[in-house]
């Protein structure tokens, strides 16, 4: 797991200042709405921290991740990314919203969730292209900087962060070709129904990148009109969508009539989408599964091998017959029924945990029933994770949080950090949708850190 020497040292300045458990937040809280953003108000008591090497080796590792994804098409398909998207799941419907603005390589956009076991980080999941959630984390950096014991604290480590939104509003101007100040109109397009739960977000989102030159304006999918070969928003022409809303949205009753002349549109070169429905497919629990076939594995260099046997757990599609567990035979039905309580079955192509049924939380009959009625369906079996909890200042003492660390990769490399804790030791997964609170990270910009 990530080295703690940097945790204990802060934790050690901090009782030795005798701090209070909220001062961190409430400092924040004095600089930045943290309602308003993906935070949802609900803060972590401090943020974590990274030393250089862990850094080092998450942001290669992150990379090597993002290659060996994006290759599969590729490795496994002869190139065709439509049989690919069948493969991981996708739905006839997806898969013909992936094709319409299929590129060569989705844009380099990701959020890998990370459990930290003993041995170091492993993935839950990777989210990918403009939907990953928690692009706003670096407010928290700069509000927490605001107390004097955390600014002295990363001054004297040479602590330091990446300011994720920034990444973002870089990868939007290098793929869609728009500049600070240019006059170009960029809509944060929602799904309709979603819009009022990250309407808050999405407009502290806009004033953020307002100051970066950027002019970003969220609605929903319903208030656009298509005609003199423009997408519209009112009186004014879209020049890029950042996309908001989802591909599972196509499944919706009202989603291909929504979602499909938009996508034609941007066919036609009428707006930008940022970014294509492509990426969603690179992030499919599917793909991950894949990668995690021992039969696939001659197929990615030795780089790309070193960073998925540190990072991935055993991942499999729900499928009849045969797999590979610990280098052995075992028919996957039989192995799932057995070992119900270190797995969890996944949907492949849901976001924020939903669908998710984790075993060991899950009585043995109805455990049964969902893994026989996922067969053949898009859902994936993964081996359970157990991660190390951390330390957090709370009142009357330190409390223990299991922690989803979200790790951004964005066009230049590693690209910042949103993590999110729960205090459920046997937690199937941390979610702000049920309840999680959240942090940042400052990690070691020099070797010394």
């Amino acid at each position: 797991m990530p080295d703690n020497e940097l945790t204990e040292l802060y934790l050690a300045e901090v009782a030795g200042r005798g701090m209070g458990p909220r001062e961190l937040v409430d400092a924040a809280g004095r600089e930045v709405d943290l309602a308003a953003t993906t935070y949802f108000g609900r803060c972590l008591t401090r943020p974590v921290f990274l030393n250089h090497a862990d850094h080092s080796r998450l942001a290669a590792d992150l990379e090597n991740l993002y290659r060996a994804l994006t290759a599969l098409p590729a490795r496994l398909f002869g190139g065709d990314v439509a049989a690919f998207a069948r493969a991981v799941g996708m739905a006839e419907a997806q898969v013909t919203a992936i094709m319409r603005l299929q590129t060569d390589k989705p844009v380099q956009l990701a959020r890998a969730d990370l459990y930290p076991e003993p041995s170091g980080f492993r993935l839950m999941e990777v989210n990918m292209g403009s939907t990953v959630g928690g692009g706003d984390n670096a407010m928290l950096n700069k509000g927490m900087l605001a107390h004097p014991v955390l600014a002295e604290f990363v001054r004297a480590h040479s602590l330091t962060y990446v300011d994720t939104l920034t990444e973002v509003a870089n990868t939007i101007m290098a793929e869609c070709g728009v500049s600070p100040g240019d006059g170009s109109l960029i809509a944060a397009v929602d799904w309709p129904p979603d819009v009022e739960q990250f309407s808050a977000v999405l407009h502290t989102s806009a004033t953020e990148f307002k100051k970066l030159g950027l002019d970003l304006v969220p609605t929903h999918l319903g208030h656009l009109s298509l005609h003199d070969r423009r997408v519209w928003l009112g009186d004014r022409p879209i020049d890029v969508i950042y996309r908001v809303f989802l591909i599972e949205d196509l499944m919706h009753p009202d989603g291909p009539a929504l979602i499909d002349p938009v996508l034609r549109a941007a066919e036609r070169g009428e707006v930008k989408i940022f970014t294509p429905m492509d990426s969603q497919l690179y992030g499919s629990k599917g793909a991950l599964a894949l990668l995690s076939d021992e039969e696939n594995r001659h197929l990615c260099t030795p780089a790309e091998l070193a960073s998925l046997d540190r990072l991935l757990p055993w991942t499999r599609m729900v499928r009849p017959g045969q797999v590979t567990v610990d280098g052995e035979r075992a028919d996957l039905l039989e192995y799932a029924l057995e070992n119900q309580r270190n797995l969890v079955l996944k949907p492949t192509a849901k976001h924020g945990g939903l669908g998710v049924v984790a075993g060991w939380l899950t009585g043995q009959e109805e455990w049964d029933r969902q893994v026989r009625a996922a067969m053949n369906e898009a859902f994936v079996l993964q081996r359970r994770v157990r991660p190390v909890p951390e330390l957090f200042p709370a009142d009357g003492g330190l409390e223990p949080y299991v922690l989803t660390w979200g790790a951004f990769l964005c066009g230049p490399g590693y690209g910042g950090m949103w993590v999110r804790g729960t205090t459920d030791p046997d937690t199937g997964g941390v979610n702000m949708a049920t309840g999680a609170s959240a942090t940042c990270c400052f990690h070691a910009a020099t070797a010394g850190g």
